[in-house]
């Protein structure tokens, strides 16, 4: 799925409104406004117009800017996208150890222990 905030991020930045993007990209301002708010995908069609438009790419715009190489049992070598708010959420927990080892190597646990204190 689109990343809405960066696509708003990005159309804000180049000075455009909602009908000159989707006029740019042969939509119209409802669906620039839905895709900002992620209630709807574009098209690949459209993507790749954004990509064009605004000069980012497709990683970017679906908010995928690391990939994480992983390599299971097998040896078999796969890659996860994540964002930089992602690695961002991870190096802060793993600032509190004691934090960081509850939500991985229990993470129902964990999940249940940040609903108790939130509520």
């Amino acid at each position: 799925m689109l990343n809405g905030s960066r696509l708003r991020e990005v159309r804000k930045a180049k000075g455009l409104t909602q009908t000159e993007l989707g006029d740019l990209i042969g939509v119209g301002k409802s669906a620039i406004c839905c895709y900002e708010k992620e209630t709807r995908n574009p098209t690949l069609e459209a993507v790749i117009e954004m990509i064009h438009v605004f000069g980012v790419s497709a990683d970017y715009l679906l908010g995928a800017d690391f990939l994480i190489k992983t390599i299971d049992k097998d040896c078999n070598e796969s890659f996860v996208p994540m964002t930089k708010e992602e690695i961002i959420f991870i190096e802060e927990l793993n600032k509190n150890k004691m934090v960081y080892d509850i939500l991985l190597h229990d993470p129902k646990r964990g999940a249940d222990l940040i609903k108790k204190e939130i509520g």
